[in-house]
Formats: C-alpha cells, sequence, structure tokens
C-alpha cells in the first residue's frame, strides 16, 4: 500500500471512530509556518555611575565629630567637645574619658590605640602594666611625662573587654586626634602600635613593617610632623624578644630629638 493510500485508510477509520473535526492547524508531519516577530526596538542605554564613583553618605556622627573638633579653639576647648560627643556608643560603657597626660606643648607627642580597664578607671592613658613599661622606656632616653612628653590614644574611651578598635571607630575619633596634634603642637609623634600608625599614617602595612622608619603625619593646615612607628607596649609584655627592636626605635627617636 503506497503512502496515499495508507493517508486514505486511516482517514476513514477516524471517521469511522467518530472524527468529525482537526485537531491540528497543520497534518501530522508538516510543521505549521512560525510567525515572523519585528525585532524588538532597541533603546539608547541610560548612563549609570560605577559603583565605586557613586558619592557615599557621610554619617551624621562623623559629620558631628569634625565640626566639633574643628571648632575647639584649645585643649581644654577639646577636651570638652569630646565628652559632650553622642556619636559613639563606646561612651555607654566606659567610665569615664581618658584623655591626656603629660606636659602640653612637649617636643615630643606619644599616641597609643585605646584605654584598659586600668585607664578606664584612673582616667590617664598608660597607667596600666604596658604604661608602667613606656614609663621605663622613656626614662632609658631622658623622658617622663612628668617634665618633656605628652601622652593621648587615637579613642577616648575604653572598648568594652579591651577588644581591639574597630575602623570605623578609629575614623570616627581621627578628627579629634588630629586637632589634638594640631593643638599640643609637638615637634615629633611616637605611634605605639599598629592601630595608632594605621589611623594617622594609613595603608595596610602591619606594625612590624612600619615600625623604625619615620613616617609624616599632614595635617589640614599643611604642617607636617615627622612621625617613628614602633610597637606597643602591651605586645612588647606579651613579645618580650621584641623589646630589643623597641630599644632600636626608641634610640632612633633619642637621636632625631638631639639633632634638634
Amino acid at each position: 500500500m503506497d503512502d496515499h493510500a495508507a493517508l486514505l485508510a486511516a482517514l476513514r477509520l477516524q471517521l469511522d471512530w467518530g472524527a468529525d473535526e482537526a485537531l491540528e492547524a497543520a497534518p501530522l508531519g508538516l510543521a505549521a509556518p512560525r510567525p515572523v516577530r519585528p525585532p524588538p526596538e532597541v533603546l539608547p542605554a541610560t548612563p549609570r555611575l560605577a559603583a565605586s564613583a557613586q558619592p557615599r553618605p557621610v554619617p551624621p556622627a562623623a559629620t558631628e565629630a569634625s565640626a566639633l573638633a574643628a571648632g575647639a579653639a584649645s585643649l581644654d576647648a577639646l577636651r570638652e567637645a569630646m565628652a559632650g560627643f553622642t556619636g559613639s556608643n563606646l561612651r555607654e560603657t566606659a567610665t569615664q574619658l581618658v584623655f591626656a597626660d603629660g606636659i602640653p606643648g612637649s617636643p615630643i607627642m606619644a599616641i597609643g590605640e585605646a584605654p584598659g580597664a586600668d585607664e578606664d578607671r584612673q582616667g590617664k592613658p598608660f597607667v596600666g602594666a604596658s604604661g608602667q613599661l613606656l614609663d621605663r622606656m622613656l626614662a632609658s632616653i631622658g623622658l617622663s611625662r612628668a617634665d618633656n612628653i605628652y601622652i593621648t590614644n587615637i579613642l577616648p574611651w575604653r572598648p568594652p573587654g579591651n577588644r581591639t578598635p574597630t575602623d570605623a571607630e578609629m575614623q570616627l575619633f581621627l578628627p579629634f586626634v588630629r586637632r589634638h596634634i594640631a593643638l599640643a603642637r609637638p615637634r615629633l609623634l611616637v605611634l605605639l602600635g599598629g592601630t595608632a600608625a594605621k589611623a594617622l599614617l594609613g595603608g595596610r602595612e602591619g606594625i612590624t613593617r612600619m615600625r623604625g622608619k619615620w613616617h609624616q603625619v599632614i595635617l589640614e593646615d599643611g604642617q607636617v610632623i615627622p612621625a617613628l612607628a614602633t610597637l606597643h607596649p602591651a605586645y612588647l609584655l606579651r613579645s618580650p624578644l621584641s623589646k630589643k627592636d623597641a630599644w632600636h626605635d626608641w634610640l632612633m627617636l633619642s637621636r632625631r630629638r638631639d639633632e634638634g
């Protein structure tokens, strides 16, 4: 039976079964033509700023910190501004503000990380075990907080549990620190530990790479102050073998001071 006769027999069979209408638009085996759709309209792309180019909003607390710091005309005014600053939750868990110790106007200003438990109780920086070690290191090159050095921290409030300050906390209090330096007018800076060095010098290098070198801190008025990064006394208490490196740094400071 040829194909034509087979198709007729199949059609007759369907009629015998009662089929009286077609279910497909085209016979089986023949593909129905697809409708031709017009191409989609191409619209010009809307220019978009890259994510990195979009300005980030400045947090209100950071704006307040910058304004309070800039408005302080003296160290007493700066201390009062920092005590009244409510933009950080650290003040809610600390006992009191830790502002500074030593002699304002001294040629050397040392900046540490943040108050610990002893500092939080007494309201002065570096009064615990690390502070006692710092005093001994200062005395070895003829410095003392009673005569010729001024000491402060990046953070004025103790972080809970003596944890390391976050980057956000350092950036928040940095305007106060920079204003503190400008008002104290030191000739040389000593940055004690990675937190202080990172906050004031920037970069991603650790303190072991930054120490033993002279850097520069540039203030808002363009003043450039030489800054020596060294190991934090608390680190030296945990790693006594590193004291020889710290001793090298303090000798560098002594030579630079004596050069006038």
